[in-house]
């Protein structure tokens, strides 16, 4: 048995790993994917204190070979339940898979937003992506929209821009929400424009290839045709809690309803990062979250030894 088991391998679960075992707990981490989560896709983090700038995909290996290093069990298993048993919780995995635990960490973070279209799924890695750190080479010289208007979609925006010929923001918004400084220094870029009001109706498909979009202007309903030889989504993220859905409390959009104590009203069971209701969800939170769930975890233990 373990002392804790944590449900995610993000900034969260990595973090309150690193804070379970600094206090004397056995941790086993579950990722179902890989590790690092969301931030691993981001191709430069200029906001995390302490550090001028690095990418995600960086950060995301230290604090494995950080947790690694203090003692961390981990295992790439997807998680189908968990079953509060008192004193044991049991989480099940997809492969059959069960782990005795005393207490449980959610930390399964969010999963990229999709627009909705038809064929969407199909190019999903060949002609539709959602990481311009991974997938930008792909498409030097060549011509790509970003569909969304936030951070995310500025920060691929502003690496595409530096391989590709023209990059299209396409934002069915009358405004970009991200920050105005980014905004800024990538419209300043002569190889960027962007189209705001705007919603992508429909992928313009030839032989299975991704060819253009069809978009319509929200406010005057004109149509246009936007050709382009990649789409990079950026539009918001799910939470990904249906599997404790009977166990924790869920808001409308699927997020654990809970605050900061990371208490989910189950005892010995807790959820951290993006996973959970919040305001804000960066890469502090998220690793702030990890650490208040991790010693409340690691109290419940002790209390109940």
């Amino acid at each position: 048995m373990h002392d804790i088991v944590i449900i995610g391998g993000g900034p969260a679960g990595m973090t309150a790993a690193l804070y379970a075992l600094r206090n004397g707990k056995s941790a086993l981490v579950l990722e179902k994917g890989g590790f690092g989560g969301q931030i691993a896709y981001s191709p430069k983090v200029q906001n995390f204190p302490g550090t001028l700038s690095m990418s995600g995909n960086e950060f995301a290996d230290r604090m494995l070979e950080q947790i690694l290093a203090q003692g961390a069990e981990v295992e790439v298993e997807t998680v189908t339940e968990i079953r509060d048993e008192g004193a044991l919780k049991q989480v099940f995995t997809e492969d059959g898979g069960v782990f005795d635990a005393k207490a449980v960490i959610i930390a399964t973070g969010v999963k990229h937003r999709m627009l909705g279209l038809e064929g969407e799924n199909e190019l999903v890695g060949d002609g539709i992506s959602f990481c311009a750190v991974c997938d930008g080479e792909y498409y030097r010289d060549q011509t790509v929209a970003v569909a969304g208007g936030g951070n995310s979609a500025l920060q691929e925006a502003t690496l595409l821009a530096d391989v590709c010929r023209e990059v299209i923001m396409v934002q069915d918004l009358d405004c970009f929400t991200g920050e105005e400084t980014l905004s800024t220094a990538l419209l300043a870029r002569p190889n960027v424009r962007a189209l705001t009001g705007t919603k992508i109706e429909e992928l313009i498909i030839e032989e299975g290839v991704l060819k253009g979009l069809k978009l319509r202007n929200k406010a005057s309903g004109e149509g246009a045709t936007l050709s382009c030889d990649g789409l990079f989504v950026a539009i918001g993220l799910i939470p990904e809690n249906d599997a404790f859905s009977a166990l924790v409390p869920l808001d409308k959009q699927g997020y654990i309803d809970i605050g900061e104590s990371c208490e989910t009203g189950r005892a010995g069971i807790f959820a951290a990062g993006d996973c959970r209701k919040k305001h804000l969800r960066q890469l502090t939170t998220a690793a702030a979250d990890g650490a208040v769930a991790a010693i409340a975890a690691c109290e419940y233990i002790n209390q109940n030894l």
